[in-house]
């Protein structure tokens, strides 16, 4: 059995995608009927939009996600926590971003239900 970081680790990169469309049904499972963001620009988005946005991506993004860590709140809530880098796909500057995700267990399963992105540094290098 997955622990509960790899679990909710897989269901999280689900929604960024990684090489296959979104299915608006399954998206409607994985995002809370009270979902709402803050995106990296600082603008909130509502669970409505997200879903369209999300289930009108064809491509997957050029981003990559690690650093994952999660923080146990409370019997069925869990915060998620990593960073994400994302190439403009001109050979320009990466965005770095600080992510935060928190999950809640419902009857329907583990469900997203607030993400945010800050922008963030370049993480520093690992010392040697």
């Amino acid at each position: 059995m997955p622990t509960l970081l790899a679990e909710l680790q897989a269901l999280e990169t689900e929604l960024h995608h990684p090489g296959r469309p979104h299915a608006r049904g399954r998206l409607e499972q994985l995002l809370h009927a009270d979902f709402h963001e803050v995106g990296r620009s600082g603008r909130p988005y509502d669970r409505a939009t997200v879903l369209d946005w999300l289930a009108s991506q064809a491509v997957p993004p050029a981003t990559v996600s690690h650093s994952f860590r999660l923080e146990y709140l409370a019997p069925g809530t869990a915060l998620l926590h990593y960073r994400s880098v994302r190439q403009d796909g001109q050979g320009g500057p990466a965005e770095h971003t600080l992510r935060m995700s928190l999950w809640v267990e419902t009857a329907a399963g583990w469900q997203l239900r607030y993400h945010q992105g800050t922008p963030a540094a370049p993480a520093p290098a690992p010392h040697p």
